[in-house]
Order: structure tokens, then C-alpha cells, then sequence
């Protein structure tokens, strides 16, 4: 971004749409800009206008209604972290905000940008991902519901065009009864340095066995990633150590994590799939006994 790109801040969804039209691709949205921002230094992307959302109040709060709770895109992770309806019904969302940056980026990221910039280690992405979220995807010709796995047309690649499209808010099932999550980050030292792998996991039981487990991992592919062999194989059997084992052992086959100068080797990511995959299972299988979501 330059001086000479304007900055415009309406008050309403409706507005911000129009305010695209009329700029005929050359706005774009920025919420937190906490990547975005970065983005322009780089020159990986660049507008004659930004649209500020950050102040619509129908992309803010966080709300529960008939078990479904709605989490606005310019909600931040600080909000995220603390919030006590999170905290209590989708903890691996909670857990995931308060992992993202510093405290800074925290109270400015949104969880909306955090998705919507697409790569495939965002932490609130892959704890969405786990809770089998949807996205609203708003236009000036339609409204409507996304999967959280349809957003990514690859690494960095959105399938939101923020153009001519505004994320109004993310949705997902409350956990209730004898279910629990966890998120786990494995970062080369206590730093804000990117991760060198991320777990989330949802786990449902069924009297002593998993009846529905979600396990999201990144970056291990192009876009946030499902061990979906491994939650096929878990549905059913013990919810025991064994169970659990196996199951790391099938998500470290699927997984395909690339050499990084950045998180680390291919062969050292690999093997530690395995392991964050394990110690997430067992601490969202210890949060379901102990009736903690």
C-alpha cells in the first residue's frame, strides 16, 4: 500500500458491497490487516481502496442459538480466547486463537482474515475445520454457505474473492455430552515463528468407544488438512491408548509436509505428525471423559 491508496469505512454489509461495485475490482476488504498489510509491503497485492469492516457490528459477536453458535468474521482472536461461550463449548477454538502471533496481532487478527488468507497452518482455520464449520459468503447477487474445506483453492489461493465478496460469519455445532477438543502447536522455540505443525481434534464418544472424530492438521498439504483415514478407522473402536496410536500412525502416512528453511525438514515434520496427532487425541479424549468441550 501507498499514500495514495484511499481507505473507506462503511457501516453496513450492504455497504461494503457497494463500495466494491464501485471501484470495479480495484478495493478490496481489510478487517485486522494484520496479513494484509504485510502483503502490500511485499507487493503481493495492491488496491486503490480498502474497505474497512472492522466496524460493521453484524460481523462482530459471538452467540449460541438452538446449539449452533456464529462467530462474525471480524471477530479477533483475543475475543476468540476469552470468550467464555467458546471456552466452554468449542475450547479447540479457544485454545487455537490464543495460539495465533503475539498479543498484538491477537487483539487486531480477525478470525476472518485468518481464513480467508489461506494458508494452510492458520490456526482458528484448522480448529474451524475440526468443528466442521461453514462460512457465510455474502455478494451483492447471492448469499451463501460454504464448508470451511471449500474456501482454500490452495496454499495462499482463496476461493473468496474480497473484491467483491464479504465472510459474514462462521457457524458450528455447539460440543455437547461426551464430547471434547484440543489444539496442539509444535514451534521450533517460544517464539511468534511460524509453527512447524498444528493438530486440532474433535472427539465424540459412544459409552466407551469414539463415535465421531475430526482431526485437522497443517501444514502437512496445499490447504488445511483432515486425517480422514485416521477418523474413518477410529469410529467404533476402544477409546483407548491403542486406538489412538494406530490412528497417529495412519495420519503420519497420509500426511505430505514439505521441506521448510522456515518450520523444518520434511522427514522431522512427518514424524512429528504422529506424535502432535497422539497427545491431541488424548487430551480431547480426557476433555470428553471429564465432560469439558
Amino acid at each position: 500500500m501507498d499514500n495514495s491508496t484511499g481507505y473507506l469505512y462503511p457501516a453496513t454489509i450492504d455497504e461494503a458491497l457497494q463500495m466494491l461495485a464501485d471501484h470495479h475490482g480495484q478495493a478490496r476488504l481489510i478487517a485486522g490487516g494484520t496479513d494484509l498489510m504485510r502483503d502490500f509491503q511485499r507487493g503481493a497485492h495492491r488496491a486503490d481502496y480498502l474497505v474497512d469492516i472492522s466496524r460493521i457490528s453484524a460481523l462482530r459477536g459471538i452467540a449460541e442459538a438452538q446449539g449452533m453458535i456464529t462467530v462474525g468474521a471480524a471477530v479477533t482472536h483475543a475475543e476468540l480466547a476469552r470468550s467464555p461461550l467458546i471456552r466452554q463449548s468449542a475450547a479447540v477454538l479457544a485454545e487455537a486463537a490464543a495460539e495465533v502471533g503475539s498479543p498484538q496481532v491477537r487483539n487486531a487478527g480477525t478470525i476472518g482474515g485468518n481464513v480467508i488468507n489461506a494458508q494452510p497452518a492458520a490456526d482458528t482455520a484448522l480448529a474451524l475445520l475440526a468443528l466442521d464449520a461453514e462460512a457465510e459468503v455474502v455478494s451483492q447477487a447471492s448469499i451463501r454457505w460454504f464448508p470451511i474445506s471449500e474456501l482454500y483453492a490452495g496454499a495462499g489461493v482463496s476461493r473468496v474473492d474480497p473484491t467483491v465478496q464479504v465472510v459474514r460469519c462462521f457457524h458450528f455445532r455447539a460440543l455437547q455430552g461426551p464430547s471434547g477438543s484440543a489444539y496442539r502447536r509444535l514451534n521450533k522455540r517460544k517464539t511468534i515463528a511460524l509453527p512447524s505443525l498444528c493438530v486440532a481434534a474433535v472427539v465424540h464418544l459412544h459409552g466407551e468407544a469414539f463415535d465421531t472424530v475430526a482431526v485437522a492438521a497443517g501444514p502437512v498439504a496445499t490447504r488445511p488438512w483432515r486425517a480422514s483415514a485416521a477418523e474413518h478407522w477410529l469410529r467404533g473402536t476402544p477409546a483407548d491408548e491403542a486406538s489412538i496410536a494406530h490412528a497417529a500412525d495412519l495420519a503420519q502416512r497420509a500426511a505430505e509436509p514439505r521441506d521448510s528453511l522456515l518450520r523444518g525438514s520434511r522427514t522431522y515434520r512427518k514424524a512429528m505428525v504422529a506424535v502432535l496427532v497422539r497427545d491431541t487425541l488424548q487430551q480431547a479424549l480426557a476433555a470428553a471423559r471429564r465432560g469439558n468441550p
